[in-house]
């Protein structure tokens, strides 16, 4: 049995798939092992960047805990970012949308997102000041589970993914489509609406996120080079071939307001 089969039996993943969908039917995991990246309590596994600011200065309280909950308001474009680097791991993330946008982006979809693989300096990115290099899985309305290279146009930072021959805004991730690499764009999940405009309140035909202000469930699972996402259960995109392999985690702040209930860690095991 080699490495990554040992390491999905030893969180006990179970996953049903039945035509072009597949769904987490139950993770039982060794809560020994869980690492709770928000302790629902403070900031303290994390520093706050934010474009033109800089580390640990938001005067503005873009970031924020209250009664347990951490909120993001958006206001100010940056990253909450771990102060370690992890590799080999399933994240947890519970998140569910707020009411408040902000210019630029006060009447487009709203936008977050999880960076994965996060290296180098804050804020290197195009040279914009706004985010770290590194991998992300986008959280945004109509678009959540969307794996995007933030990177240098190199091969420092891209993925490799199954797409379908047609083109929905883009490429679009499918089980059983032909392998192509990105170091630039992305690969959409599957079930982006090809009618997608990026207006607030945007929801697809064949959308898994839930309505504004309900709890969404995001599952992030890095096994070395693989990466899989889940939205609420369901299996909405898949990339290998991933670079760079492991770095920091960071929860962005991109003109909407977002909360988050849970930052969970779960290391693989070896």
């Amino acid at each position: 049995m080699n490495g990554k089969h040992s390491r999905w039996m030893a969180l006990v993943l179970i996953i049903s798939c039945g035509a072009s969908v597949c769904k987490v039917v139950d993770a039982g995991v060794n809560n020994d092992e869980t690492v709770q990246l928000f302790n629902h309590q403070d900031l303290n596994n994390f520093y706050i960047y934010l474009k033109d600011r800089g580390r640990n200065n938001d005067p503005k309280k873009v970031f924020t805990v209250e009664a347990g909950i951490l909120r993001i308001s958006g206001e100010e474009w940056g990253l909450l970012t771990t102060t370690k680097e992890y590799e080999n791991y399933r994240l947890v993330v519970e998140y569910k949308w707020g009411a408040k946008t902000f210019h630029p982006r006060k009447n487009g979809a709203r936008d977050s997102g999880v960076w994965l693989h996060a290296i180098g300096e804050d804020g290197a990115y195009r040279g914009e000041g706004n985010w770290m290099r590194g991998i992300e899985a986008n959280i945004i309305e109509g678009g959540t589970g969307d794996l995007k290279p933030i990177g240098d146009g190199s091969d420092k930072f891209s993925l490799t993914a199954n797409v379908a021959p047609k083109k929905i805004q883009g490429l679009v991730y499918q089980a059983n489509g032909a392998e192509k690499t990105i170091n630039l764009g992305r690969i959409n999940w599957w079930g982006r609406d090809p009618d997608w405009n990026g207006v607030k309140g945007f929801r697809g035909k064949n959308d898994v996120e839930k309505a504004v202000g309900e709890w969404n469930r995001y599952e992030l699972v890095v096994d070395g080079d693989s990466l899989d996402v889940f939205l609420n259960g369901i299996l909405v995109n898949q990339a290998k071939h991933v670079k760079p392999t492991k770095g920091r985690i960071g929860l962005q702040s991109e003109g909407a307001e977002i909360f988050f209930r849970r930052i969970d860690l779960l290391p693989l095991s070896n």
